[in-house]
């Protein structure tokens, strides 16, 4: 574990204006890499010893904290994370907290994988953020209980160690642990509030699951697709085109600025791993005076594979969905989307299943991660 950014201490009090004005942030490189808890995956805040002043799933909402110093509830100011009330000490004599008191929350991934970074994001605490913060993580099959995992017999391999963290900034960690988990401890030491968690990294999906399906989205997500490079993120983030559902508003898309020369924008994606794709949807939601005017898919096997056109250049409608069967399978690794000449698409799907090879080499890495 590397602390990537340390910031220390209380920020200033709020003095009105932009809350973010202030606010400590930095280059964190790992966050080019999937939010691994994020909501819109199935990830959730399962349990928590303490939420007193702001409820732990807070920690997981989708976009960053906001603030409104006016906003106060029947148990005091009503904050957009998760809070704590103090600790106290045993008596008169000693009323300060013990060294190991801690507050603590469960965490589940919505995608189980390989964590490459953690952001613990004390947005808005500027004086009630916790002295220093802990993450261990775990990996166990099915849906457990919080209770299940409290057990005693449940194992928890340190992620991030007890350190100090700053309020009002975004504090960043690096991980570098190669193995596959489903849930995370976070501890707050001893008490206070953290406004979001984000949990960067791979999806390594279940083989099995994924063998039991057949025909599944090779390209989704969830299933281990991810977005390798795109020629612009100038609007949103080129991820969006593989999470789960359909976008519900324009920002839950890929859009591009708009182009002053006669280039075309695109993304490139790794798909679960080698795959038969058999049939595409190309869905252009909520994009409607903006969306691309044509696109075309290719193919790639292999790193060094030539790019190879399984549909070709063909006409979009704004705010729809188009679904397109192939002529025949294309075998692949990684998978490219053409837009032309700028715009934006809001999912793409690539439908097929796994080569013999491709769910062996995916099987071996799923148990060597302990999975």
């Amino acid at each position: 574990m590397t602390a990537t950014s340390m910031f220390t201490g209380d920020a200033n009090p709020y003095a009105g204006g932009d809350p973010y004005a202030d606010y400590r942030s930095a280059d964190l490189p790992f966050t080019h890499h999937a939010d691994l808890a994020d909501r819109r995956l199935g990830g959730g805040v399962v349990a928590a010893n303490d939420e007193f002043f702001a409820q732990r799933e807070n920690l997981l909402v989708p976009g960053r904290a906001e603030f409104d110093p006016e906003h106060f509830g029947h148990k005091g100011k009503v904050m957009d994370g998760w809070e704590t009330r103090r600790r106290r000490g045993v008596s008169a004599g000693h009323p300060w907290p013990a060294d190991d008191d801690h507050d603590w929350a469960l965490v589940r991934l919505g995608a189980p994988g390989v964590i490459r970074g953690i952001v613990v994001d004390t947005a808005h605490f500027r004086g009630n953020h916790p002295q220093a913060v802990s993450v261990e993580g775990t990996s166990l099959p099915g849906s457990p209980s919080p209770e299940e995992l409290l057990a005693d017999d449940v194992k928890w391999t340190t992620l991030v160690p007890r350190t100090p963290v700053g309020g009002h900034a975004a504090n960043g960690f690096a991980v570098d642990v190669e193995q596959r988990f489903t849930h995370l401890r976070v501890k707050q030491h001893p008490d206070g509030g953290i406004a979001r968690l984000r949990v960067h990294g791979e999806v390594v999906p279940d083989p099995a699951w994924l063998a039991a399906l057949g025909t599944f989205d090779v390209v989704a997500l969830e299933n281990g697709g991810r977005v390798e490079d795109a020629s612009d993120r100038f609007y949103s983030p080129a991820t969006h085109t593989i999470q789960p559902g359909r976008s519900r508003k324009m920002d839950d898309g890929w859009e591009t600025r708009r182009r002053r020369d006669r280039g075309n924008d695109w993304i490139t994606y790794r798909l679960a791993d080698r795959s038969r794709v058999r049939a595409a949807e190309i869905d252009t939601a909520y994009l409607k005076g903006n969306a691309a005017g044509w696109a075309s898919l290719s193919v790639k096997d292999g790193e060094g594979g030539e790019w190879r056109e399984i549909l070709p250049r063909t006409r979009l409608q704004p705010d729809t969905n188009h679904r397109f069967v192939l002529p025949e399978e294309a075998v692949g690794t990684h998978a490219r989307v053409d837009i032309f000449p700028d715009g934006g698409i809001s999912r793409l799907r690539l439908f097929g299943a796994l080569t013999e090879d491709g769910a062996a080499r995916l099987a071996a890495r799923h148990q060597e991660l302990g999975g």
